[in-house]
Order: structure tokens, then sequence, then C-alpha cells
């Protein structure tokens, strides 16, 4: 039986490009960068040093040819903020896509885009 999520993989164009706005941007930290030494390389990273779920950034373009029957379209992922007006108006200033925050039966919420126009939604917690 499955318990937890462990892992969100999270294929991107530009790994580099996309560790930068997620550790620079958003706070999160790498956990690890790893090359299988062909070619391959995987970068883990997370929001805290204690968070239970992390995410993969893999380079899409590799992974389409190793596996050419794969979605590799974006997770639709939720994130969840003690600080959500505080991270709204940071992530505005730093020229981040964002949406309006928005008042939804179970809380607040608002988007805002990746490096690579990649949607993703924060909720008020």
């Amino acid at each position: 039986m499955i318990n937890q999520v462990g892992q969100i993989m999270l294929y991107v164009n530009n790994q580099d490009e996309a560790v930068k706005f997620w550790t620079e941007t958003l706070g999160f930290s790498v956990v690890a960068d790893e090359n299988n030494g062909q070619g391959m390389r995987w970068i883990e990273i997370s929001p805290s040093t204690d968070a239970e779920t992390s995410i993969i950034l893999h380079d899409k373009d590799l992974i389409s040819k190793m596996s050419p029957e794969m979605n590799l379209g974006t997770p639709s992922l939720m994130f969840f903020s003690d600080n959500f007006e505080q991270l709204h108006n940071g992530l505005k200033k730093k020229n981040v896509k964002v949406g309006e925050i928005v008042s939804m039966p179970s809380g607040r919420v608002f988007n805002f885009t990746d490096s690579e126009e990649n949607y993703f939604a924060v909720m008020e917690k």
C-alpha cells in the first residue's frame, strides 16, 4: 500500500535554468545533483530539509528520446504556504508571472509560472 508521495518528476527544457528558478526565485534547495556518466542528469530539489516530497528535474528532450511513449507534460502541482501574501508579493517583485489571489471553498489560491511558462498553484495554509 502506498503511504506517501516521495518524488514528483518535472521534465524541463533547461535543467540549469529550472534549478535557478526554483532555488533563487522560490527558495528551494538542491538535495542532489546526479549524473550517471552517460549523459543522464537529474536534480532533486525540495522546499525544505524536512519535506516529505521532492521534485526531480529531468531533461525533457533526453527522456523523450529514451522513452518516447512517456507523458512529459507538466504535472498540476498545488503548493502550500504559511506566508501566502508575502510569497505572492515577493514573486511579483521578482517579475514572475503571478495570478491574482482567488478565494476558493478550500482557501485562498494563486497561480504562477516558472521560467518555461509552466503553471503551478499555491494555497494558503
